[in-house]
């Protein structure tokens, strides 16, 4: 085995997979908030004084 095989084991390749697909929702969330944002800020207003 390589020094380095670890990082492409099966438990590595899944946080891999978990982190990009975390940050490809971040940034498709960052994108809806941006073209409608009165309204996000208003639903989230609502849902903190419930």
């Amino acid at each position: 085995m390589g020094n380095f095989d670890n990082r492409n084991s099966m438990k590595m390749r899944r946080r891999k997979r978990q982190a990009a697909k975390k940050r490809r929702a971040a940034r498709r969330a960052e994108a809806v908030r941006a073209t409608r944002a009165p309204v996000a800020s208003k639903r989230s207003s609502k849902k903190s004084a419930g």
